[in-house]
């Protein structure tokens, strides 16, 4: 029988765990520093809900787990953490506004498992609801730099763009048909050459001249306000250029104007953004994946509701995974094999040992006991290879002063347990 992991799953044995646990904690951090408070969500949701015209598009549905359960009805796993937002809101219409989110938890796609993109993975998301102010899209990006700081990132870079103008461009060239396909090729650009993009949208049956046209306006590289001015003269005035302009106007007020690139091939593959958008990504890094990205979604909530009125939405996402993948590239992540700082072993002082171990875990210090029966070489030497800093060793021979061992020089000294705490504390 075949034993091993689902293709695309993964198991996270302490080295890992610690890691993730350590570096969501930091990020949590920055989220409650915000205002943003936890929400959660089942992993399965209904299939009406996944699938519905104004939720993630037809082409993530593609990429979703989906079944029927024992009385028939048909489920998926959720494929974001946006979606399942729109139906709580929806259903919870009392909810005060701007209602401001977080969520971090798994979500699942059905596609290519290679490194830095699996099939059940973490997102890390935030979202404010109920506010038509671009100081929430700017909350965003600044919420997102204060993070990269906190982790301590240095070489990267956020691409902002506005499918308004997105879609004022297709307008302007004269396309009118397969404008999400088009989207969609026009995002491949960060991944794909030119040419190939170009020969896509051939394929899709628009017209050389027209696909020239494309790619010249996208193009437009520079500082954010002069490629700004750049496609206004090219679109006249366009409600996705204002939206930019206020957006940048804060970025600036914000601190932040600086981490921020005008890219407009940025499309994001979601169907359900409506406005500003937004992709952070890692500079001279192997891993060339997005390690953040969002938008504004003002059109999913109303239409859950039924009621067709229009509920201003805006959030980022963190690809966790793909942020540790580039920490540890980086050599910024400290490799922990465990939490524990200090393991009481005895020689004959088994009650001894225990009280003075219960002692440490009441200061507040992570503690271990010892419970092999190995000798006490032993003991060191699994203490070694988790990396515990730390021994204490309890026996008659020095009672009722212990031994202090410093795993890491091996210096020893014998001390009185009251004086533990202190010790370990410094």
């Amino acid at each position: 029988m075949d034993f091993n992991r689902v293709k695309g799953m993964r198991d996270f044995l302490p080295t890992d765990k610690i890691v993730r646990e350590e570096i969501i904690t930091k990020i949590k951090s920055v989220f409650k520093r915000y205002g943003f408070v936890p929400i959660e969500t089942p992993v399965l949701e209904k299939w009406e809900t996944l699938s519905a015209k104004f939720a993630g598009g037809a082409a993530i549905l593609n990429e979703t787990y989906n079944f029927k359960d024992k009385a028939g009805r048909m489920l998926g796993l959720r494929y974001d953490l946006t979606v399942p937002l729109g139906r709580v809101f929806a259903m919870n219409p009392n909810l005060p506004t701007p209602f401001k989110r977080y969520c971090i938890d798994k979500v699942w796609r059905y596609e290519e498992a290679k490194t830095g993109r699996y099939r059940e993975f973490y997102q890390c998301d935030v979202d404010i609801i109920g506010t038509e102010s671009l100081l929430a899209d700017a909350e965003c990006l600044a919420i997102a730099i204060d993070m990269f700081k906190t982790l301590g990132f240095k070489n990267y870079i956020i691409k902002i763009n506005n499918r308004k103008i997105l879609s004022a461009i297709i307008k302007h060239i004269g396309i009118k048909q397969k404008i999400e396909q088009v989207f969609r090729e026009i995002d491949k650009l960060d991944k794909m050459i030119v040419e190939e993009v170009s020969k896509n949208l051939h394929e899709l049956g628009i017209e050389p001249e027209k696909v020239q046209k494309i790619l010249k306006i996208i193009s437009v590289k520079g500082e954010p306000d002069w490629v700004l001015k750049s496609i206004k003269k090219e679109l006249g005035d366009n409600k996705g250029i204002e939206e930019l302009h206020k957006l940048l106007t804060y970025a600036k007020s914000m601190g932040f104007y600086k981490n921020v690139e005008l890219d407009l091939s940025l499309v994001r593959g979601l169907g359900f953004y409506t406005g500003n958008l937004f992709e952070a990504k890692a500079i001279d890094s192997k891993m060339t994946f997005s390690i953040a990205g969002g938008g504004r979604w003002d059109n999913m909530i109303g239409k859950f509701e039924g009621k067709g009125r229009m509920i201003p939405a805006v959030g980022i996402s963190f690809g966790i995974d793909r942020i540790i993948n580039v920490m540890r590239e980086r050599k910024m992540v400290k490799e922990l094999k465990t939490f524990t700082k200090v393991m009481v072993t005895h020689i004959e002082m088994e009650e001894e040992a225990i009280m003075i171990a219960q002692d440490l875990r009441n200061e507040d210090i992570n503690t271990e006991i010892d419970m092999s029966g190995k000798k006490l070489s032993k003991v060191f030497k699994y203490a070694d290879k988790i990396s515990i800093p730390y021994m204490v060793i309890v026996g008659e021979r020095d009672w009722p002063k212990i031994t202090l061992r410093d795993m890491h020089t091996g210096e020893e000294e014998k001390i009185m347990p009251k004086d533990l705490p202190a010790k370990l504390k410094t």
